[in-house]
């Protein structure tokens, strides 16, 4: 059975796992979270931003990536690009000579973080959006930020397209057609040719897609592939009807999506595509920074549980952290995120799975990982057994596929063994890159998970932690 498979950008992709987005414009300073495009950019002013400061936050919090808003729906490019003024070039910001896309990039690199890219094709400052004019526009700030700042990681393309706007003094609404309008297939060629090895978001991909909110939840189950053709290029409630009844004529299996969005919340088993999805959630309500949100940061313990339901289901996560108008990440937003590291960090650490004697179909684990940093089955099926002389507490059990040989695991259950014997706590479908079960916490004296496979099934890792939450 021939599987899609991810390409080598993917897979360096679904390592990463968590990182950040960094929403910082004007908006920041006039407490808005989408700028009409009329802002000067003189408002434009941190009063003490420090991009090494903010990496090693990053860094320290156990992120491996983060994704710059280098221009947002407002049209402010927060580097001084050679086509429009409406940029830092024109701000107070180091007396106008400042870059923030420079300063960020660089101190990735110094600090070992991936850097990535948000630039959006919507812009409600230029007077030309709409018109073929404004691709080129376009297209030219992205050769810029695809050419001059380093290795890029990701390009990030937001779904907001058209509306009311400044349009450069016209005050009006403006309507595109976004499954045509940018030419898609000739923009991100600008991507491939300049980062080859970066991956592009958008809705619907082509590499990474949107998990279908801006809760960071994925669907459980979550497939890291789609069919493509049904949400790319533009989701439309109706055009996704269409293209799914005539898909279900041609007798293809397909599974009962109620909206583009459910789609792309839990992928599709039988999906033609590797498409994995992307978890995106701010660490306060808004995208941008609100002093009146001081007091509604998310906690660790809900950091924690968001991890649980993307990097958990087989998705990366994307937290925001809006700097605020001194261009910092805010104090209490720095104490949630290292709560929160501190979370998972209990977790790994609790991993019991070597206190385990662990046998699978065809013999003892330990045996086979002598030659392989991973197990195949030798069938459709597998099971694995773990038992322990003294019990251990265990409350989340890890399970990771081999995903270069493709999504191979349809689904699977887990059993847990106490003084009453086997009981199943458990049973879901998909793993993909990385699945984290919540089965309760419980002092076990064995777990046994089973798994059938579409073909045989590659287990790259299985671990059993304690749950951080509630560990006695």
């Amino acid at each position: 059975m021939n599987l899609p498979l991810p390409a080598s950008r993917q897979l360096a992709w679904h390592e990463l796992e968590y990182y950040c987005f960094i929403h910082f414009t004007t908006n920041t300073f006039t407490d808005k979270e989408w700028g009409f495009g009329d802002e000067s950019p003189s408002l434009f002013n941190p009063t003490d931003f420090d991009a090494d400061d903010m990496v090693t936050i990053v860094r320290e919090a156990g992120m491996k990536g983060l994704i710059l808003t280098c221009k947002h729906h407002d049209g402010f490019c927060l580097w001084p690009s050679r086509v429009t003024e409406h940029s830092v070039a024109r701000s107070p910001f180091r007396n106008g000579e400042g870059d923030v896309v420079f300063e960020l990039s660089d101190a990735c690199r110094r600090h070992g973080i991936r850097f990535g890219i948000y630039l959006s094709p919507w812009d409600r400052n230029h007077a030309q959006y709409g018109s073929p004019a404004y691709i080129e526009y376009f297209r030219q700030q992205l050769h810029e930020l695809t050419t001059e700042y380093g290795e890029i990681f990701e390009v990030w393309f937001d779904g907001a397209n058209g509306g009311d706007g400044y349009y450069g003094g016209a005050n009006e609404t403006r309507s595109i057609d976004r499954t045509t309008y940018y030419d898609w297939d000739n923009t991100r060629q600008i991507v491939r040719d300049n980062q080859p090895q970066a991956v592009m978001f958008s809705d619907a991909g082509p590499d990474v897609r949107w998990v279908g909110n801006e809760k960071g939840i994925a669907g459980d189950p979550c497939w890291s592939t789609i069919n493509q053709e049904l949400v790319f290029p533009g989701i439309d409630p109706a055009s996704f009807e269409a293209r799914l009844t005539q898909k279900r004529g041609t007798g293809d299996m397909v599974d009962a999506w109620d909206s583009p969005t459910q789609l792309l919340n839990c992928g599709d088993r039988n999906g033609a595509n590797w498409l994995p999805a992307e978890a995106d959630v701010s660490i306060r309500p808004g995208w941008f920074f609100h002093s009146s949100e001081n007091d509604r940061v998310r906690t660790p313990e809900n950091l924690f549980d968001l991890y649980l339901k993307s990097v958990g289901r087989g998705t990366s996560l994307l937290l925001n952290l809006p700097p605020d108008r001194r261009g910092r990440i805010h104090e209490i937003d720095q104490e949630s995120l290292m709560g929160f590291k501190a979370l998972r960090e209990a977790m790994f650490a609790s991993d019991c799975i070597s206190a385990a004697t662990v046998l699978a179909d065809s013999g003892r684990v330990e045996d086979l990982l002598e030659e392989a940093s991973w197990l195949q089955a030798e069938s459709d099926h597998l099971t694995l057994t773990c038992t322990f002389t003294e019990s251990q507490s265990v409350g989340i059990v890890g399970l990771r596929e081999q995903i270069h040989l493709g999504q191979r695991v349809d689904s699977w259950s887990i059993e847990v063994h106490t003084d009453q014997g086997w009981r199943k706590v458990k049973q879901g479908e998909a793993i993909g890159n990385r699945r984290l079960i919540d089965i309760g916490h419980q002092r076990i004296d064995g777990v046994r998970i089973c798994i059938l496979g579409r073909v045989a099934p590659a287990i790259r890792e299985l671990a059993l932690y304690d749950h951080p939450l509630r560990a006695s």
